[in-house]
């Protein structure tokens, strides 16, 4: 059976739909830390390190599904990878301990890892030129709305029941999401895998080193890195900061977070669709959102007002920004790279996202037992994103080394 061009919106929904699912409790999480943090008697830096564990799989993980997608339906990888990360939740819902959840975290981890580069490679497949950057905007926006869900869930869940049964909430979600898609994705009829194919082991691992060596690959993995390091501190720190900074309650810093995530999804559509009609390159907006991101940090820990219009508007520029950057950024990658090579090019690059999501929380969390303050840990990352903005700069080629 084949599928017309006009499928390819029923897949954009259901890769929004599965990404929102699969993200739903990750993203979310923050909006529950001071439940975590109060039921389970745990430090700024035991907090981050469950973020890390849930993050510390991929950075193997990504890669090696990077190379299935390439070989691969994405209706299998997605699909069970989605799974995973549901099972584990469910798994997380009966944990007895701080160490237990760790580890099962980290086993989450393993799921994400597919669902993650898999669902921008099935977007990737049916939509192309200048109506890739939107299509892909939609697609990632569906992780500030799987965790705009959440946080409007979870701490409702937690508060009213308790965490194990806002972990299992989260399982749910992840299960139905990875069901939803295996069953109504298809591949295009251009597009068939072929795991049977031949592979030379030498000039597979020469071509990869040398797409990880391109100018065009490394400034598109400092940007992503950089930017994912800010939205990750965010997304962890940001409602124990107004709560216990700025002196807002547990609802309104929740409300506030809500703020930022509906901001993120608004940014991933706008600036990625701004991105396939952008004069001066894809990546521009890219630029932009290092530069936003920068000066948000810079005003972060000075912001010393209960306004709720002025602190509202402030997340929601916060969001628009720290969180749209990766819809036009995947469109980059999606459309530089190697056909052959969509995937593993997807993978690589995320996996250098990784490396900031297991690294930051932690460093953000012991900074603030250790000092007192999320000020010097906010200040950091904006120097680290102005250095980023200053050396990705240049001119980028348009195509990424092929390998051949």
């Amino acid at each position: 059976m084949t599928f017309g061009s006009h499928y390819r919106w029923v897949i954009l929904v259901v890769a929004t739909f599965a990404q929102a699912c699969a993200c739903f409790f990750v993203q979310g999480f923050g909006s529950i830390a001071v439940q975590v943090q109060a039921e389970m008697d745990i430090s700024n830096l035991q907090l981050g390190l469950l973020v890390s564990a849930a993050q510390l799989i991929p950075l193997i993980g990504l890669l090696i599904a990077g190379e299935l997608l390439d070989r691969y339906s994405e209706r299998f990888v997605v699909g069970i990878g989605t799974i995973i990360v549901g099972a584990a939740l469910c798994g997380a819902a009966l944990a007895n301990s701080y160490i237990e959840l760790l580890v099962l975290l980290a086993i989450l981890g393993l799921g994400y890892s597919a669902a993650q580069p898999g669902g921008s490679k099935s977007v990737a497949n049916w939509f192309a030129g200048n109506q890739l950057g939107f299509a892909m905007g939609i697609r990632q926006a569906g992780l500030p709305l799987g965790g705009a869900m959440a946080a409007l869930l979870l701490p409702f869940i937690a508060t009213r029941y308790s965490i194990q049964a806002a972990f299992l909430a989260g399982g749910i979600v992840a299960v139905f999401g990875a069901a939803v898609f295996m069953l109504l994705y298809k591949s295009p009829v251009k597009i068939q895998s072929n795991p049977k194919k031949q592979l030379d082991i030498r000039s597979a691992i020469t071509s990869r080193l040398l797409m990880a060596t391109d100018p065009t690959m490394r400034n598109i993995m400092l940007s992503g890195a950089s930017l994912t390091a800010s939205q990750y501190a965010i997304s962890v720190f940001l409602v124990l900061y107004l709560h216990n900074s700025l002196g807002l309650d547990g609802f309104v810093a929740t409300t506030m977070f809500f703020v930022v995530l509906g901001a993120g999804i608004a940014g991933r559509i706008v600036l990625a669709a701004w991105s396939d009609r952008c004069k001066a390159g894809r990546y521009y907006p890219v630029l932009v959102c290092l530069a936003a991101v920068t000066v948000v940090l810079i005003l972060l820990p000075i912001l010393k007002t209960t306004n709720l219009v002025v602190v509202s508007i402030f997340m929601a520029v916060t969001g628009f920004f720290a969180y749209g950057w990766y819809g036009p950024w995947v469109a980059y990658i999606a459309e530089t790279a190697p056909a052959d090579r969509k995937g593993f090019a997807l993978g690589m690059a995320m996996t250098a996202n990784q490396i900031s999501v297991v690294l930051v929380p932690p460093i953000i969390g012991l900074s603030r037992d250790s000092l007192g303050t999320f000020a010097y840990g906010w200040g950091a990352l904006a120097i680290a994103s102005a250095i980023v903005l200053f050396t990705t700069s240049k001119k980028k080629k348009e195509v990424l080394v092929a390998g051949k």
